[in-house]
């Protein structure tokens, strides 16, 4: 699995070869004032920051040799770590925006996979639990869709797919948690939409199972015999073995007198 300071440790590396010329800088609070120096001090000065785990003063101090030397090779590098620094002291708006402004003005370069890897990340690092508001959750979906898409072979896009499956299964969990309060509520079309929005757009995650369970309990409520046994047979097809399945069973015998032949029909179909 790629490591955020992998790509940063590359960057570093060439700074090593860069002599160090002197360090100059604000602490944390304020803007870093304006003085007029050499690349190899600013960048010095950053990375010394850095290694000091002074983040949001180094994230300032590499905005600064983007500043002040635009058109070096070292400005790139250095909008990059702007954003990892950001990103290590838990700026996470800060961190997506200097890596945004680094894609924006270098689409092409090739530590652009890198950079929207912090901005997804960033989003990730942010996520909530399922009870709260998954706006944030959405964006970091989005986001690692989209590292998945543009560069599909690169060693990020591994950890992306992990972390989409990760957040798909954290959505599903949102939709249980709505589905079970409408349930709860007697709300039982409601709540029958939400397990089918889980069934059909997250099928591969853990609450799958659950979901099916629910909609045959939901389409019983609802009056709708048919439907609830064409949902316990999708859930028997494949999870055959599950409690969920086993009670699906038990909730068809119970709701209809002739409960047997439904169960039994759930049980053999597909």
């Amino acid at each position: 699995m790629p490591k955020l300071s992998r790509s940063a440790a590359l960057i570093l590396a060439c700074a090593a070869a860069v002599p160090l010329a002197g360090c100059a800088g604000k602490g944390k609070t304020g803007d870093t004032a304006y003085i007029a120096r050499d690349v190899n001090s600013l960048y010095g000065a950053a990375k010394r920051l850095l290694d000091q785990r002074d983040y949001e003063a180094a994230a300032k101090m590499f905005d600064e040799v983007e500043r002040q030397h635009p058109y070096s090779v070292w400005a790139r590098r250095a909008q990059v770590m702007s954003a990892f620094s950001y990103y290590t002291g838990k700026k996470y708006s800060d961190a997506i925006s200097s890596a945004r402004r680094f894609l924006t003005i270098h689409p092409g370069n090739a530590e652009a996979p890198y950079a929207h890897y912090l901005i997804s990340m960033s989003y990730y690092q942010q996520i909530e639990n399922v009870t709260r508001d998954q706006a944030i959750t959405q964006q970091a979906s989005q986001a690692f869709g989209e590292l998945i898409r543009r560069y599909p072979d690169s060693r990020y896009a591994a950890d992306a797919r992990l972390k989409l499956d990760l957040i798909n299964d954290h959505l599903a969990g949102k939709e249980m948690e709505v589905g079970r309060f409408y349930q709860r509520s007697g709300n039982w079309l409601a709540a029958s939409l939400r397990f089918r929005e889980v069934v059909d757009k997250y099928q591969t995650t853990s609450h799958t199972p659950e979901a099916l369970e629910r909609l045959v309990e939901s389409y019983l409520a609802l009056g709708v015999p048919e439907e609830a046994r064409r949902s316990a047979a999708v859930l028997g097809k494949n999870y055959p073995n599950s409690y969920w399945y086993r009670q699906s069973l038990r909730l068809l015998l119970k709701h209809y007198p002739n409960g047997t032949q439904v169960a039994a029909q759930a049980s053999t179909r597909g």
